[in-house]
């Protein structure tokens, strides 16, 4: 599911992929469900391929995703980014990701997540395990 979900670099919120065409992608807002066209000079980035830092090695979006999903019991995350404060970002990111490089993960960076977080629950994307994109792409392929 995550890989079919684009973050487009200049553009606010997520996207759906819903067709491709020469030299471009037509992608649906999840906020508005407004089609528009991305072009190559666009950056697009699937949810799919986005990872996290930790002292270990680097946590797949969909585990954080997943992680937030069962704190929050599949509702939206009551926080308020765009008020809280550092520590309160980087406390709540321990909460999802306790294994958090917070050297190297920035307050921009959680409020992205739980922007993201947001979009995706509102838009009725809960499921966020990888078998159901590798079986997806099984299936494109025979």
């Amino acid at each position: 599911m995550l890989k079919d979900i684009l973050s487009i670099t200049g553009k606010p919120g997520l996207f759906r992929l819903v067709s491709q065409g020469n030299n471009m992608l037509i992608v649906e807002s999840l906020d508005d469900h407004k089609r528009l066209p991305v072009y190559a000079r666009d950056k697009v980035v699937s949810l799919a391929d986005v990872s996290m830092y930790s002292t270990s090695d680097d946590v797949p979006l969909r585990e954080v995703l997943k992680n937030m999903l069962a704190k929050h019991d599949g509702k939206r995350c009551d926080i308020d980014a765009k008020k809280a404060s550092s520590a309160q970002l980087y406390e709540y990111l321990a909460t999802v990701l306790p294994e958090c490089d917070s050297d190297r993960i920035y307050p921009t960076d959680i409020k992205k997540l739980i922007k993201w977080y947001n979009i995706l629950v509102n838009a009725g994307i809960t499921d966020f395990d990888e078998k159901e994109d590798s079986k997806e792409s099984e299936d494109k392929a025979e």
